[in-house]
């Protein structure tokens, strides 16, 4: 039998107590991840079942943009046809009040009434000397920056823009208007839906260009004069939009062919 020294006994059964002491690491739960493994694949599986019905057998992350051209020009093939059939059912109705004038007095009366009236309406076809107003959005630059102080509204033409432009040009006594060659009337809307111009269910993209009959100067004179086309050139001064305004001998402008049903009026006072 070996016998060891006192102190060699001491020194072991502290080293036990000190181990004793120390704060026991808990021990891996192999329990809970026993319950949470089936947890988590029943989960996944629901969610690749719910993408899969959502699909329909379609690609989620497809670029849907080519559905998107696709629509927007179904549908502006329908509004076409629509505006054809339109003008076809009213030159219709036309034929059949002319047959009628000839054996009706107060139908005839009516129509020359009208008559007198359509070129004031914007019915008829006109030319003459006036003014071609174009805006146009700023040109974007290689490097994809902006004008120094610029944002992004900054650089693009707003319906108020436009709108500036037509009714300094009525202020400046114009007689016969068209935007983007349609024929401006009493009734007409100025409309953008983003940099886009929405006018009689068609849409434009820019530039704009809008064209007048009248007196040159007096129309030029009102531009000048006008706040909103002042503050547009401006802009397009500091940040690089377009505008033009050019005199021309011989405007053109065509014979507004749309409805002109009107949904409400009130009289004036």
């Amino acid at each position: 039998m070996e016998y060891t020294s006192g102190g060699s006994s001491w020194t072991h059964a502290l080293r036990r107590l000190g181990r004793a002491m120390l704060p026991r690491r808990p021990q891996k739960q192999g329990f809970a991840w026993s319950v949470l493994t089936p947890v988590v694949l029943l989960v996944a599986g629901m969610l690749f079942s719910l993408s899969a019905a959502t699909a329909h057998g379609t690609d989620l992350r497809d670029d849907r943009r080519p559905e998107l051209t696709n629509l927007i020009a179904e549908r502006k093939k329908e509004i076409a046809d629509a505006r054809s059939r339109a003008a076809r059912l009213r030159a219709e109705i036309d034929r059949q009040q002319q047959g009628q004038a000839g054996a009706d007095g107060q139908v005839d009366e009516q129509r020359r009434r009208g008559a007198a009236e359509q070129a004031a309406a914007g019915l008829t076809a006109v030319h003459g000397p006036g003014l071609r107003v174009t805006l146009n959005d700023a040109p974007r630059r290689a490097d994809g920056t902006r004008p120094a102080g610029a944002t992004p509204d900054d650089l693009v033409v707003h319906q108020q823009d436009v709108q500036a432009v037509v009714n300094a040009l009525w202020a400046g006594g114009a007689e016969a208007m068209t935007l983007m060659g349609v024929r401006v009337i009493s009734t007409s809307a100025v409309r953008c839906v983003g940099n886009t111009l929405l006018l009689d269910g068609q849409v434009y993209s820019p530039p704009f260009e809008v064209a007048a009959i009248g007196d040159q100067a007096a129309m030029q004179r009102a531009l000048d004069a006008s706040e909103g086309v002042r503050l547009f050139s401006e802009a397009a001064n500091s940040f690089g939009l377009g505008y033009q305004v050019k005199v021309e001998a011989d405007v053109q402008a065509r014979a507004y062919d749309g409805s002109t049903a009107l949904r409400a009026a009130q009289a004036g006072s």
